[in-house]
Parts: structure tokens; C-alpha cells; sequence
């Protein structure tokens, strides 16, 4: 009995780091539970119903301990319109990335310079990000609208359309550019456009934020040397501007690869629109297979981190040297 005594009246309190250890383990717990629950486990359960045949009215008798299969996948990679929507969600999510990142870089380079009314031309700049979508899709379809719509209207009058033109509803739209005619995916432009026009102030506030850091030392520098605006721009703003402009490229990226509410609202997936997000509503909605659904989740998932990590291996690192 003394023995033990004396163990553990030599037994060591717990150091400094040892502590903090502790400490830190008992701050980040609760948040690795609420990250658990809200993410780790969808994604678990999406995986676990896409390799199970189950269906939406049935889903509640399904064993997802046996019976596990692959027919999801095949259905999903038969299908007809899979290939042509996988290209469409590419289209969708690199016009819709690249416009906005270009706009948001031109409406910080116009507002990065005090005048009067600045302030109020920032606030208005996020009015469509802010905006609920649902506003701002009902707005883009009745001034769209072949029949009441105000930008047939001034097409019209202005450029002399010679019949309305059914911007959320043409698949494609013959276009005449000096004398040389071609085919154009209309709706998928139109809803391109909506993405670049909602999400630009996301990229003008990261891109403005950056540039008030910018010494000004290096343009008056670079004035004195003999630059002009372009080469500014070019060789002192941009290489400043690039790590900021990969970050939005990314995020960017991801959001508009995964967007379904914006092109629902506007087109439904018809008429060329129909990206994979949307594919996997419909096989949920109108055809009741979740696990096909699921299937399509976690396909369009594997095409994002492929994507993903091609932009890493090859321009990441160039976006760093030349930062």
C-alpha cells in the first residue's frame, strides 16, 4: 500500500502543452460533432442509397446492409442525356466562372478611385448578390419574355428585331455577324449571362478588397517609368491581384458546378439547360429513384474533384510564381 502511495505521489502533473492539448481537444470537440452530424453523415447515407436499389415510396423498408449493386451507375451512364449534360454543367460552370471573375475585376478597377458617389455605386454593385434568387429570376423572365418583355421591346425598337426572340426557350438561335450566319445555344447563354450578373459582386468585393491593399507606390513607379493603363494593369496590378483571382476561380467553380436553383428558375433544365444538378432532381422528382439519384450525386461529385484537381497540378502553381 505504500508502494502505490508513493507511485502516485511521484506521478507528474500534466505539462503546459499537455494541457492545451486538452483545452484544444475540448473546444474543437463540439464543432467536429455538429460537422459529423450536418456533413459527414449525408454524405455517408448518399453514398451507402447509391449502390442500393431504393426507391422514394419504398425507401424506408430497404436493407442498406445487403443487397448492394451497381445497376445505378449503369442507368445513370446509359442514359441518354448524360454525356450532353456533363458538357453543359462544363459550359454552364466555366462561362459562368470566368464572366464573373472578368466583370467583378472590371467593377473594382472602375470603383477603386474616391469620386463622388463611390459609396453608393459599392452598395448598389450588391444588390444581385444579395437579391433573393427567386426575385431575381422572376425579374430576368418577365424582361425576357417574348410576349411582354422589355428587352424584346427595345430589340424591337433599337436594333429592329424582326420577330421576338424566346431567350429562356430556343435551344439555339440563328445569329447573323457581319453577313456570316451560325447556330448559338440561346437558353444556355441566357442563363450563363444570369450567373455572371448574379455573382460578379462576389468577385468585386475579393478583387477590391485586394487592390485597396496595393501600394500605391508601384503604379506611380511603374507612371514614372513610362507605363500607360494596359501595362499597369498587366504588370503591376495583375501579378498582385493573381493569388486572389485563383482563390475566386476556385470557389467559383465549385458553386456553378453545383448550381440547380438558378437554372431551375429560369428554364426548368429545358431547352439546352439541362446541367447534372438538375438531372438529379428529376430522377428524384419525377422518376421517385433515389439511388439512381444518388448515383448521379456522387458521379457528379468524382467529375468535380477530377476537374479539381487538374486545375491544381497545372495552374496553381503557376498563379503562385507569378504572384
Amino acid at each position: 500500500m505504500s508502494t502505490v502511495r508513493r507511485a502516485v505521489g511521484r506521478r507528474r502533473p500534466p505539462t503546459l502543452a499537455a494541457r492545451e492539448n486538452r483545452a484544444g481537444l475540448a473546444f474543437v470537440s463540439p464543432t467536429v460533432a455538429v460537422v459529423a452530424a450536418v456533413v459527414l453523415l449525408p454524405v455517408v447515407w448518399t453514398v451507402v442509397l447509391a449502390f442500393q436499389d431504393a426507391r422514394l415510396a419504398d425507401i424506408q423498408e430497404t436493407d442498406l446492409l445487403s443487397g448492394w449493386t451497381l445497376e445505378n451507375f449503369r442507368r445513370v451512364f446509359a442514359s441518354p442525356g448524360f454525356r450532353p449534360s456533363l458538357w453543359t454543367t462544363l459550359f454552364y460552370a466555366v462561362g459562368g466562372t470566368a464572366g464573373s471573375i472578368l466583370l467583378g475585376l472590371a467593377a473594382a478597377l472602375a470603383l477603386r478611385r474616391p469620386f463622388r458617389g463611390r459609396g453608393l455605386l459599392r452598395g448598389a454593385m450588391l444588390l444581385p448578390y444579395v437579391a433573393p434568387v427567386v426575385a431575381v429570376a422572376f425579374v430576368w423572365e418577365v424582361a425576357l419574355s417574348p410576349q411582354y418583355g422589355v428587352v424584346n421591346e427595345w430589340g424591337a425598337r433599337l436594333p429592329g428585331w424582326d420577330a421576338p426572340v424566346p431567350f429562356l426557350s430556343s435551344r439555339s438561335h440563328e445569329v447573323s455577324v457581319l453577313g456570316a450566319e451560325f447556330e448559338v445555344p440561346l437558353a444556355l447563354l441566357t442563363v450563363v449571362a444570369f450567373e455572371v450578373w448574379r455573382y460578379f459582386p462576389f468577385a468585386f468585393l475579393f478583387l477590391l478588397a485586394r487592390l485597396q491593399a496595393v501600394p500605391r507606390e508601384l503604379e506611380e513607379a511603374a507612371t514614372v517609368d513610362g507605363a500607360g493603363p494596359a501595362q499597369r494593369l498587366r504588370y503591376v496590378l495583375l501579378p498582385q491581384l493573381m493569388p486572389v483571382i485563383a482563390l475566386l476561380a476556385v470557389l467559383r467553380f465549385i458553386m456553378t458546378f453545383n448550381k440547380f436553383d438558378d437554372v431551375y428558375l429560369l428554364t426548368g433544365g429545358g431547352a439546352g439547360t439541362d446541367v447534372v444538378a438538375v438531372r438529379v432532381y428529376d430522377f428524384l422528382t419525377a422518376r421517385y429513384d433515389v439511388g439512381a439519384a444518388a448515383a448521379q450525386a456522387l458521379v457528379l461529385a468524382a467529375v468535380l474533384m477530377l476537374l479539381l484537381g487538374l486545375y491544381f497540378g497545372f495552374f496553381a502553381d503557376r498563379a503562385e510564381d507569378e504572384a
